[in-house]
């Protein structure tokens, strides 16, 4: 599933070519997504400038003047930008024309994403009001991440995964956040200080920033709205690492499951 730091990649390669464009066409050959696509959105859409493009956790945002267009990307989908406005591949659902000369495509091969329309204000959507703070902002500290774990007794792994904690620490991230902290994922979130909470919302910050800087990945064949492959998999300290040397020390990685989801982690180095 593309987390946050493929998102991010994503609205960052295609921003410079949908933001300040007219939408003149959008081509709709699937309706049938996690949410139906509105048979009006071509009617609401086109012919309006992009005066934004944003991000709210996995959410990408097109500010438009009558209103915002919310699109998810799911499990497997992908944008991509095109100078042909033809589709090009299997399961490409979704085409949005612009006057910069190119169209970007929604392929959502399970089409579990969604594209979505609403005049509301944005961030008092459905699925954008209780989100958590954005990582990589000022809003999410040690103080806060503390605060909220006080009455939270399952693992710190879950914990930080929880969207209404913060948004867009996915599996990779999390494991790689706690192996950099030196914190036990089994560790209930409620025993874990504050000293290191700090500890971890650094860490945090610095694996989501390396992530994105590296072109993010948490599936083999992401590619970025530019057509590039992620390459931070290729870097990982501990995910996908069961059985491998750890490289702070002499053991094995292991490999557990918390919350139905792979965990990895150093037995000697995170206590």
């Amino acid at each position: 599933m593309p987390e946050l730091p493929e998102v991010e990649v994503t609205r960052r390669a295609i921003a410079p070519h949908v933001e300040n464009e007219i939408i003149e066409n959008i081509q709709i050959h699937e309706h049938r997504f996690r949410w139906p696509i509105i048979k009006e959105l071509p009617d609401l859409i086109n012919g309006q400038k992009v005066e934004s493009l944003t991000r709210r956790g996995k959410y990408l945002i097109f500010k438009v003047a009558g209103g915002h267009i919310l699109i998810h990307l799911g499990m497997s989908g992908s944008l991509r930008l095109s100078e042909n406005r033809l589709p090009e591949k299997k399961h490409d659902h979704v085409g949005i024309s612009m006057s910069s000369g190119w169209t970007l495509w929604l392929n959502d091969p399970r089409r579990f994403g969604s594209v979505l329309w609403t005049k509301e204000p944005v961030l008092s959507h459905k699925l954008l009001s209780k989100l958590g703070p954005e990582p990589l902002t000022d809003d999410f500290t040690a103080e806060t991440f503390y605060k909220a774990s006080r009455n939270r007794k399952g693992p710190v792994k879950a914990f930080i995964m929880d969207s209404h904690i913060v948004v867009g620490v996915g599996n990779i991230y999390a494991s790689e956040s706690l192996f950099m902290a030196r914190i036990n994922p089994m560790t209930p979130a409620n025993e874990v200080a504050l000293e290191q909470y700090s500890k971890l919302v650094e860490c945090v910050k610095l694996v989501l920033e390396k992530s994105i800087k590296s072109g993010g990945t948490t599936l083999k064949d992401f590619m970025s709205g530019e057509g590039k492959p992620g390459y931070f998999q290729q870097s990982l300290s501990a995910y996908g690492r069961e059985g491998a040397n750890c490289v702070s020390c002499d053991d094995k990685i292991i490999k557990i499951v918390i919350g139905q989801r792979a965990t990895f982690y150093c037995p000697s180095c995170q206590i």
